[in-house]
């Protein structure tokens, strides 16, 4: 029972955590990313005409479109350089609060007064070393121009453009050290995109479904657009994690079929030691059916009550874990300073089905050794 208790024990307490990871990490995507976003099948960037972003936000349940030029791009600050995403966007980005509940420090503007301002991520203003409360320097953005095959490189190949830093964000680490937040007129001269754009962002109304308005979109951009949800957005992490959680869980899994071995020896070598015993039941007019019964129900009990012991600790180590944080992450640059947990009535399903059947199925043998005794040598 014990065995059996622990092995789904183990598989409650993993499936919620990585249940908890899955919630944590759509929790900090859908901070910050749109509701759907639409790139180019092929190639980097595409041509918005007027007549489509209107047909565009013409759909039902279209709140707002926000056109994005996004690329790598150096940028300099006083003796540092980095290497960031300089990502263009529109009004709308900041007129839908997309970055009020993180900025660190600074004013959050994007224009002001006919003067250019950006947006820093957290590790970009940390290598450059920006001061952003003094206003005096400005960065330098950096970016090569297309250049046609068999051109040679020249001075006249590279553009730079100059921009004052007004805020920095902090959201998650693989953005606050490549992205930085610049108007789209800023990126569009600076990278010369004219009418292209690497990206649109979609966002959806609250009364809205996001998967209705995926579907509407795809049928009127047909084949020459990818429209990507909130999961398709970081589908290879979501499916990293989905793998390593089906993994974990059939090791598991097959730790608690070896624990049901146990069982299977216990049950089998109380079928030998019993032999006496069953021959004195079959004497008394006991059927095979009932000794077979005696011995799996009794795997059957083990399997209940191990399982049942089981469930009841796994909940109790997930709401502890959930309410105290008893397990830390270990990590100073960790986005939670404790595992999280998410406790899904459907895993308790799943698990108490699955540990349940491996027990029982474990018991059979037993069960029909016990059946075939002969009465007549255990007897004499």
């Amino acid at each position: 029972m014990i065995g059996v208790a622990i092995g789904a024990m183990s598989l409650i307490v993993v499936l919620s955590v990585f249940n908890g990871l899955e919630d944590m990490i759509r929790t900090i995507y859908d901070s910050f990313d749109p509701d759907i976003k639409i790139e180019a099948s092929l190639g980097k960037s595409f041509v918005l005409t007027d007549s489509l972003k209107n047909q565009i936000e013409d759909i039902e349940g279209v709140e707002a479109v926000i056109e994005v030029i996004e690329d790598n791009a150096l940028i300099s600050y006083r003796d540092q350089q980095v290497l960031a995403r300089i990502k263009g966007v529109d009004d709308n980005f900041l007129r839908l609060n997309k970055l009020d509940d993180f900025i660190v420090t600074g004013d959050l503007k994007l224009r002001e007064n006919n003067i250019d301002y950006a947006i820093l991520g957290y590790g970009v203003d940390y290598e450059l070393g920006t001061l952003i409360q003094s206003g005096i320097n400005a960065m330098r953005v950096t970016y090569p121009r297309r250049l046609r095959p068999g051109t040679i490189p020249s001075a006249r190949s590279i553009k730079r453009k100059n921009i004052m830093p007004a805020a920095v964000f902090a959201i998650e680490k693989e953005y606050d050290e490549n992205y930085v937040f610049v108007p789209l007129d800023f990126a569009k001269d600076l990278m010369d995109y004219g009418d292209k754009r690497t990206s649109l962002e979609i966002e959806v109304s609250e009364e809205s479904s996001v998967s209705g308005v995926a579907e509407s979109l795809e049928a009127l951009l047909g084949n020459e657009f990818k429209v990507l949800d909130g999961d398709a957005q970081h589908s290879g992490l979501l499916q990293a994690l989905g793998f390593e959680k089906l993994f974990l869980s059939i090791t598991l899994a097959f730790i608690t079929a070896v624990a049901s071995f146990n069982i299977f020896f216990t049950l089998s070598m109380l079928a030998i030691e019993k032999k006496k015993d069953i021959s004195v039941l079959f004497s008394m007019g006991a059927t095979k059916a009932l000794v077979k019964s005696i011995f799996f129900k009794e795997g059957a009990l083990i399997a209940t009550v191990g399982t049942m012991s089981g469930l009841i600790l796994g909940l109790i180590i997930c709401v502890a874990q959930k309410e105290f944080g008893l397990i830390k992450m270990g990590m100073e640059t960790a986005v939670m300073p404790a595992y999280p947990i998410k406790i899904n009535p459907y895993d308790f399903v799943f698990v108490a089905l699955a540990v349940t059947v491996i027990t029982v199925l474990a018991s059979y043998r037993p069960a029909l050794i016990a059946s075939r005794v002969k009465i007549i040598q255990n007897l004499s």
